[in-house]
């Protein structure tokens, strides 16, 4: 479709400037209108066609947090402003560098022109805006606080990108320092030991057991290295479509809660989320019953989600939220209290937020030392990798010293 590059005039004679696609440029001042606008200037755009531009086609970029984080917060500095919703996102959907989110924003823009509201526009695109996203949305169109949703949306998908940037750097080490170890082993395997094997093969000697082992290794890696990479690539896909759906993503997402080390940053993580999630939708005015519907979708962890809709049956069935949380067995005793007393005081959403701020602590601190307790499991593997190495390598060449300097 077309785009238009278009200079207009808001309702308090601001000036707004932007790129509207349409099919002509008639139908393109006929939208900025509706959107509240005033005409002022509207020029084609010439598109450049490119190998840049032919790729971007073939493999469009994916709408990342950052992205998600920015557009709400313009969207919560538009909307204060005043500015109407059509103008506010036909403005953003010409000056965000994202291709993927303009086209988004364009067909969102199409979805409010036929008629429907802004939830329901962007529910129509769940690979960029999330249930929980889309649910808070129709939550800030009903109570009309749509400007304060967008910036309470902004705030939590900013802490959501910071916890999960803390873990990826708590992991580059460890993850630098197995990478460097598979590549050893595969070098040792395909150059360093046939040329030892060889060798020894000529005195005839007998081989410890972990020389009969590394050469056991290298023979296969080389001799069947095709037969092991097809069987490495259907294994890891195997593994990937099973914890994708059903039973196994379950089982996955229960046990990557038990990981040694990690598990406990990724359970502290995943309960911060929560709680931060469902202070949110009790100050929004959600009905409780629907807040934890929503948060339990939004969780991305199967197990604890099977765990908050029990809490959501057991409220349903008449029981206080305390005792429902208390029966999922997920809580510990401080955070089980505080809701008890944020059900007393009528002040949920309060604790619920500070119970989101204290599990928050408690995961900077793991992932602080996160580096410290993976690196005394690195380092036994490490050696133990290096033990097989030595014991492999020089056991049988002491040997074959001995019996050279004997026949000496």
């Amino acid at each position: 479709m077309p785009s238009f590059q278009y200079k207009a005039r808001g309702q308090r004679g601001d000036a707004v400037e932007g790129v509207i696609e349409a099919v002509s440029t008639d139908l393109a001042a006929t939208r900025l209108i509706e959107a509240g606008l005033i005409p002022v200037d509207i020029k084609a755009v010439e598109e450049k066609i490119g190998m840049s531009t032919d790729l971007a086609c073939i493999f469009p970029p994916g709408v990342t947090l950052m992205d998600r984080v920015q557009f709400s917060r313009q969207m919560h500095s538009l909307l204060k402003a005043g500015v109407p919703i059509l103008a506010a996102l036909s403005g953003l959907a010409g000056n965000v560098h994202n291709r993927t989110l303009a086209k988004t924003l364009t067909g969102v823009i199409e979805n409010l022109e036929a008629g429907r509201d802004l939830s329901s526009a962007l529910s129509q695109y769940p690979d960029v805006f999330s249930v929980f996203y889309v649910s808070l949305v129709r939550v800030g169109e009903t109570s009309g606080r749509l400007e304060e949703v967008f910036q309470q949306l902004a705030a939590y998908l900013d802490r959501e990108k910071k916890t999960r940037e803390q873990i990826k750097s708590a992991m580059r080490y460890p993850g630098v320092v197995m990478g460097a170890i598979l590549i050893a082993i595969v070098v040792i395997n395909i150059f360093v030991v046939p040329a030892f094997s060889a060798m020894f093969a000529r005195y005839g000697a007998e081989l410890p057991l972990p020389t009969q082992i590394l050469i056991g290794m290298s023979s296969l890696t080389v001799n069947h290295w095709q037969e092991l990479l097809a069987a490495g690539v259907i294994l890891v896909g195997g593994i990937r479509m099973y914890v994708r759906g059903g039973p196994g993503r379950y089982q996955w997402h229960k046990l990557r809660l038990r990981l040694p080390v990690i598990g406990k940053v990724l359970y502290q993580a995943t309960l911060a989320r929560f709680a931060r999630l469902f202070a949110l939708v009790q100050r929004s005015d959600i009905p409780i019953v629907t807040g934890l519907t929503v948060v339990a979708h939004a969780l991305d962890n199967d197990f604890i989600e099977e765990r908050v809709l029990a809490m959501r049956d057991g409220i349903e069935r008449g029981d206080s939220l305390s005792n429902t949380a208390a029966a999922t067995g997920i809580f510990d005793h401080l955070v089980l209290q505080m809701l008890q007393v944020g059900e007393e005081s009528g002040s949920t959403d309060e604790l619920l937020q500070e119970i989101a701020d204290y599990y928050d602590d408690e995961v900077e601190y793991s992932i602080e030392r996160l580096g410290s307790a993976i690196e005394p499991v690195l380092t036994v593997v490490l050696a133990a990798f290096v033990f097989l190495l030595a014991a492999g390598i020089f056991l049988p060449m002491w040997d074959l010293a001995k019996v050279a300097l004997h026949r000496g």
